[in-house]
């Protein structure tokens, strides 16, 4: 018997983030609570090399087609790495003043990053598992990092026990799926589609299930909100990112490249799970008053937006997607990041009302705040806008109109709620015990991420033709 062919220069990206990870983490050992810069900076280079990798490692599969480096792995790592990148730039800051174990911190987010990575390159549902696992273990541990508030040890609890479930479902259709098929991988599921089969749609459907929990789309979003809630503030905004690239490349690798050639089978599902999002999570955005609660339904409402593009089923949505996942990147971790820079009598200050008067106090953070909640709410100039329009675009080439029109109201609903973070920031009178408390660096990685969602909404053309390289695996 031949072993399987092994290329580890494909995994070259992957292997540097790990290094980074355990290199980071026995530094960590050597400063104490709190840390020292030198671990972001550490971290930083990490996750830069391997985003250098990314870009220069040639296309091919190593481990009996288990690992895929294609276009759809470069566009899809390129993000999770570049977000991760201004995660850690924007979350050092915070992790100094609140003394919380910085090297311990850093390496989780690497791992977390790492996940999402082999979920992007999965050419096999067992590639899948283990990205979603990898991805997922660290977050707990994130969400509880606050080992001191009692709302982060719930927070790490409730989102362990939802991680639990998404596993359950996941491993369940893996079995079904082999079982169907007599193979996990992703071209076997593909040629296997083409007959009808319940035991393969049964399976299909749970693992739609176990993704469902992770993007934190309804109704599988139970208790996300508190987890962001109870998470660190720097925790949060990362979680809200990294989980949507890592649930959406596997729903892409799934969907629309291993399923794309019967649609029918499998979109109808999809668009119901869509809708439902879009409509319950705007909804329930609009009577939050806790910052962090509203940025957790606006995360909820975008991954309904982004689910649109997959219903789509076609090269056009999957790009659509790659570009919404890049413009939700820079936009969330910017609004998260305007308010690491805001302390409230020693603590985080996660209230809507906390940002009141901010612009008197602050006006190039109230701007910035009002940019990110322009761009989340979709209008014209900023990345939002080209991100919800390609969506949109993919869907009516497909047929969806009605799912358009659904996505058009969302949109016209969820303006009412970041409207009224940017009118609070202007026109109340500010608080005595909210204080500015981020630094130089915060603040840097705040205009990049400002820069972001400008470029992606005035220049896009660039960006839209790194991602188009997708069209190459979904056709």
């Amino acid at each position: 018997m031949t072993p399987p062919s092994i290329d580890l220069r494909l995994i070259a990206p992957e292997l540097t983030v790990t290094g980074a990870a355990i290199v980071v983490l026995i530094a960590g050992t050597f400063f104490g609570r709190g840390g020292h810069p030198v671990l972001r900076w550490m971290a930083a280079v990490g996750l830069a090399g391997a985003l250098w990798q990314v870009l220069r490692v040639p296309p091919g599969s190593s481990f009996a087609g288990m690992y895929v480096r294609d276009a759809l792995t470069l566009v899809l790592q390129s993000i999770a790495l570049a977000a991760t990148l201004l995660a850690v730039v924007l979350s050092g800051e915070y992790v100094q003043r609140t003394r919380l174990e910085s090297g311990e911190y850093y390496a989780l987010l690497l791992v977390s990053a790492l996940g999402a990575m082999l979920m992007a390159a999965s050419g096999d549902l067992l590639m899948v598992f283990l990205g979603l696992e990898t991805l997922s273990i660290p977050l707990y541990v994130l969400a509880a990092f606050a080992r001191s508030d009692v709302r982060s040890q719930e927070a790490g609890m409730k989102y362990f026990l939802l991680g639990a479930f998404s596993t359950v479902f996941f491993l369940y259709g893996l079995a079904l799926v082999y079982g169907a098929v007599g193979s996990t991988q992703l071209g076997a599921l593909a040629a296997a589609a083409a007959g009808p089969s319940l035991l393969l749609a049964v399976g299909i459907g749970l693992l739609t299930i176990g993704l469902g929990f992770k993007a934190a789309v309804v109704p599988f979003h139970a208790w996300a909100p508190d987890v962001y809630e109870g998470a660190p503030m720097p925790v949060t905004a990362y979680m809200a990112v990294i989980a949507k690239v890592g649930a959406f490349a596997a729903l892409l690798r799934i969907f629309t490249e291993a399923l794309a050639a019967r649609p029918a089978q499998w979109s109808a599902v999809l668009a119901v799970i869509c809708v439902a999002t879009l409509v319950l999570a705007n909804l329930a955005a609009l009577r939050q008053t806790n910052l962090k609660r509203l940025l957790a339904y606006s995360s909820i409402a975008h991954a309904g937006f982004i689910l649109i593009g997959v219903v789509a089923g076609t090269a056009v949505g999957a790009t659509a997607v790659a570009f919404y996942l890049l413009a939700y990147a820079a936009m969330t971790l910017g609004a998260f990041g305007v308010a690491l820079m805001l302390q409230r009598n020693g603590q985080e200050a996660d209230e809507i009302a906390d940002l009141a008067g901010l612009a008197s106090r602050s006006p190039l953070l109230a701007a910035a705040m009002t940019l990110f909640m322009v761009s989340l709410a979709g209008l014209p100039l900023t990345a939002g806008f080209f991100a919800k329009l390609y969506v949109f675009t993919a869907a009516l080439e497909a047929g969806f109109v009605w799912l358009v029109v659904i996505g058009v109201l969302a949109s016209v609903v969820s303006a009412y709620y970041y409207f009224r973070v940017a009118y609070i920031m202007y026109a109340a009178e500010p608080r005595a015990d909210v204080h500015i408390a981020g630094g130089r660096w915060t603040g840097a990685a705040l205009v990049v991420a400002a820069a972001g969602v400008l470029i992606l909404g005035i220049v896009p053309a660039g960006f839209v033709t790194f991602v188009q390289q997708i069209a190459q695996v979904v056709k």
